[in-house]
């Protein structure tokens, strides 16, 4: 026997799928010091000298840890507040929370939490509320002034990118008022605002007084410890955080926490542009760079373009919205944004953007052709995040420009039905995350939930991609339809490449970090019509085990 190597670890299974072309299947993984010596059959790695074999996977399946690459550690800190979804959802102990169908369960809810508050000053916050599911009854502060008149109320929209509030949130903001001129806040017919709040620059100094201010948005602790809960039941190792300010204590206290020897997940979080000037925004990501761990990746930039479509506030070209909206709203000036990417690609800082109105990735595409014209990098891995409308046009110049997307595919779930008959109409509702275009264009391509705005779970967010089917049960845009195989790419190393971690993580193959999702159901055999309803035993992130019912 070959004496060479140290003990490793061997573990068998009924299957393991790699997402190794060269070697897609097989029976054994062996792992030493938390990463992946060899794929194969028993004889082959019992080459590699001393083992142990482990036996406790051999009725499951093993594949990549999945990657997420878009969601928000926030998603863990919501559960702290009251949910005021439309939808059933599992928190991160896996208890089911039942859906408000409408505005009346919705103000029940927080009614019922209002009630157990002792101060009545003590701010109240939910999440969640989505009014396009209520026949796009808009929520008012005179709604959430049923709940209380003299707590201050504030709700998160689904899309992350409104806030409604009551008329007290108002008042201590000082924005119950007449006189008031800015479009990401609606007025009534009294020229006081509705408690509508739309955007960051406006929700963020009302969220201070109602309990969503954006430090608590960025995780806390409690939070970030509840995220790696949702990791494991969900079968992630590795997860992005989209949107943080990683101001030193954040930095500080995501870097400790993801570094205990229990933490579950790799997390890579993206610093967030608002607040910052380019140049300010590019040296906080270098100083960042220099403060990563394995399992606290830092460095890359988030800049968001546009708002949301259902919220009616991203950029949307000729027709415009469907039901005659008005067009929705810019999140940075167009020259900041060509001055973030003319230094982000001369300091190889790799920039994702958030553009959901098809306006907003035009603006992205034509903006880095000149930055990318006048700094030039092969590598660069820019990544425009959502990129729902985009049409063939648009997929082919990103092509030329080696940019990557990362698709929302669980709209087509969500609110597929509600951007078909109100938002973008048929025809672009049928063409929305173009996952098979973006794939005949040779881009590299993940696609994600956008956790905390749909739930974490990328086989459901796979299953999105190969079927299309709306919440009501239709199919919406066949033609973008794509195979099981290219779904669970995406969820594995097609998210991996655009966050520069390809090389680790994404494929079971020699060298890369011993991430697996532990599997009851086989994706590949079960049927791309039943993928969401694959089973998680768990997760092994960097050789260490995580059963979903053990933590």
């Amino acid at each position: 026997m070959n004496m060479r190597w140290t003990m490793h670890t061997i573990y068998s299974a009924r299957k393991i799928i790699t997402m190794n072309p060269a070697r897609p299947e097989v029976s054994h993984v062996a792992v030493r010091d938390g990463r992946i010596v060899s794929a194969g059959s028993l004889e082959e790695l019992a080459q590699w000298g001393e083992y142990t074999l482990d036996d406790q996977f051999a009725d499951k399946i093993l594949m990549p840890g999945l990657v997420e690459g878009h969601a928000h550690t926030m998603e863990g800190t919501l559960w702290q507040f009251v949910y005021c979804g439309y939808f059933d959802r599992t928190d991160p102990n896996g208890k089911v929370w039942k859906g408000a169908k409408n505005i009346g369960q919705v103000l029940q809810r927080l009614k019922e939490a209002d009630a157990l508050l002792g101060d009545p000053t003590t701010p109240l916050s939910g999440w969640q509320l989505d009014p396009i599911y209520f026949n796009n009854e808009r929520v008012n502060r005179f709604d959430l002034d049923k709940v209380s008149t003299t707590r201050p109320i504030g709700v998160l929209n689904a899309s992350g990118h409104i806030m409604n509030v009551n008329s007290k949130a108002l008042e201590l903001a000082d924005l119950l008022r007449t006189g008031i001129d800015h479009p990401g806040i609606p007025l009534g017919e009294d020229g006081i605002p509705t408690g509508e709040l739309k955007g960051p620059e406006v929700m963020t100094p009302v969220g201070e007084h109602v309990g969503l201010n954006r430090e608590v948005l960025a995780c806390d602790e409690q939070g970030l410890r509840d995220f790696g809960k949702l990791c494991v039941r969900t079968g992630v190792t590795t997860i992005t955080d989209l949107a943080a300010r990683m101001k030193d204590d954040a930095a500080d206290m995501m870097v400790r926490v993801t570094g205990e020897p229990d933490y579950p997940a790799r997390v890579v979080p993206l610093r967030f542009f608002h607040g910052l000037t380019p140049k300010d925004l590019i040296e906080h990501a270098l100083s960042l760079k220099n403060r990563a761990t394995d399992r606290c990746r830092l460095g890359m930039i988030k800049v968001i373009a546009d708002g949301s479509i259902q919220g009616f506030s991203a950029r949307m070209r000729f027709p415009g919205y469907f039901n005659g909206a008005p067009n929705g709203l810019w999140y940075i000036p167009p020259h900041q944004l060509e001055e973030t990417y003319d230094l982000a690609l001369q300091n190889d800082i790799c920039v994702h953007t958030h553009t959901n109105g098809d306006e907003a990735t035009q603006l992205a595409i034509e903006t880095f052709e000149r930055s990318l014209n006048k700094h030039p990098r092969a590598d660069h891995r820019f990544t425009l995040q959502h990129c729902q409308l985009a049409d063939a046009a648009q997929f082919r110049r990103m092509s030329t420009l080696n940019m990557c997307v990362n698709l929302f595919a669980n709209h087509h779930f969500y609110w597929g039905d509600e951007h078909y008959r109100l938002t973008v109409g048929p025809e672009r509702a049928e063409r929305m995350n173009a996952c098979r275009t973006a794939l005949a264009n040779g881009i590299p391509m993940g696609i994600h939930s956008d956790a905390p705005v749909t739930p974490l779970g990328p086989l459901f967010t796979a299953w999105c991609a190969v079927n299309r089917i709306t919440a009501s049960g239709r199919v919406q845009g066949e033609y973008e339809k794509i195979s099981v195989n290219d779904a669970l790419k995406a969820i594995t190393l097609g998210a991996a490449y655009t966050l520069k971690l390809d090389e680790e993580v994404g494929s079971i193959e020699s060298g890369k970090h011993a991430d697996f999702a532990v599997l009851e159901d086989d994706p590949t055999e079960i049927g791309g019509e039943n993928l969401r309803d694959v089973k998680v035993w768990g997760t092994v992130q960097g050789g260490r085990i995580f059963a979903a019912d053990a933590i």
